[in-house]
């Protein structure tokens, strides 16, 4: 996507703060700021130095070269460069809806078809004009990663290399598919497994409609392959199709409207890889209906997922300093 260098160079003014009164309704950033402006809006771009304007917009303009949803859709970086840039908490000369600021923002918008508004959450979100589509900045898995997020990737890896099964669970499932938006979300634990026909976590998502989608997981903390004998930490996907089908055909109690109810969906997680081989099978024993029941998820959308969340890594996960370690401030 391309922008005219004329609206770049208006909003790299706005991001930067260069307006004298009355029109200072951004606040100013010098280079430092600048870089910290960036790091907020989850990238790696630090000031050079240059020119501050020029840089900004020219920063600006790589962002709007990223992966974008469809041909109406900016890259999700450039959703939130507007949305930090336009935080109602840094409001400057006028009140918290900041509609002087907004009115600047949208003159240099709306030369690109795109139209910037604050939500009920108080966020600020584009709209294309012409199809009436918000843009948001939701958490896409797939999009690049920053040097801080990758560091932050790596040090899960070497906890889920570690970590027993049921630390998986606790410490990363749990909290991973709360902050997705699942609720009532319960471990079974082990000394109770053997009543809950084949899971170990099940939780129950709200649809907008308000009706109640309600999940299975079966967890396997290695590597799911389709070989004939299970070999060390490698489960079998042959035992887990097993016990994702006892999982969908057994009730669970809903304490929360006093009733059973059945699993609507079941995600089989592994904290290793599932290999194409035990997709295949499974996807070939699976008949049409079924197959909208049963989703795969392996170590590297749990990676991708806590990351693009930006969930606290475990406990066991952030390495500790030694006594003659640089603290950092």
């Amino acid at each position: 996507m391309q922008f005219k260098q004329r609206s770049l160079m208006q909003i790299a003014d706005m991001i930067c703060g260069n307006f004298s009164e009355p029109e200072n309704f951004f606040s100013y950033r010098s280079s430092g700021r600048i870089t910290e402006f960036f790091q907020d809006c989850d990238t790696d771009y630090s000031h050079d130095g240059s020119t501050r304007n020029y840089w900004v917009a020219e920063t600006l303009k790589n962002i709007l070269t990223e992966p974008q949803p469809n041909a109406n859709t900016p890259p999700e970086t450039f959703a939130r460069v507007i949305r930090i840039l336009m935080d109602q908490g840094d409001a400057l000369h006028e009140g918290p809806e900041r509609p002087a600021a907004l009115a600047l923002l949208n003159a240099a918008l709306v030369r690109e078809g795109f139209e910037a508004f604050y939500g009920p959450d108080k966020q600020c979100y584009l709209r294309h004009i012409a199809t009436n589509t918000i843009v948001t900045a939701a958490a896409n898995p797939h999009r690049p990663f920053s040097a801080a997020e990758l560091k932050r990737r790596d040090q899960l890896i070497a906890y889920l290399d570690k970590s027993s099964e049921d630390e998986l669970i606790a410490e990363a499932l749990l909290p991973l598919f709360r902050q997705l938006g699942f609720h009532r979300v319960t471990a079974a634990g082990h000394e109770d497994k053997a009543l809950e026909y084949g899971k170990d976590i099940w939780m129950k998502y709200t649809l907008p409609t308000q009706h109640v989608l309600y999940f299975g997981i079966q967890a396997k903390k290695g590597k799911l392959d389709s070989a004939g004998v299970t070999k060390g930490s490698n489960a079998n996907v042959a035992e887990i199709h097993n016990q994702v089908t006892m999982m969908l055909g057994h009730e669970i109690f809903d304490p929360e409207i006093g009733k059973r109810v059945l699993v609507d969906h079941a995600f089989i997680v592994a904290g290793g890889e599932i290999t194409k081989a035990a997709r295949n099978w499974i996807g070939n024993k699976l008949d049409a209906t079924k197959r909208s029941q049963i989703m795969f998820m392996d170590r590297d959308d749990i990676l991708n997922l806590f990351v693009v969340t930006n969930l606290p890594l475990p406990v066991g996960a952030v390495p500790h300093l030694k006594d003659d370690d640089d603290i950092p401030f």
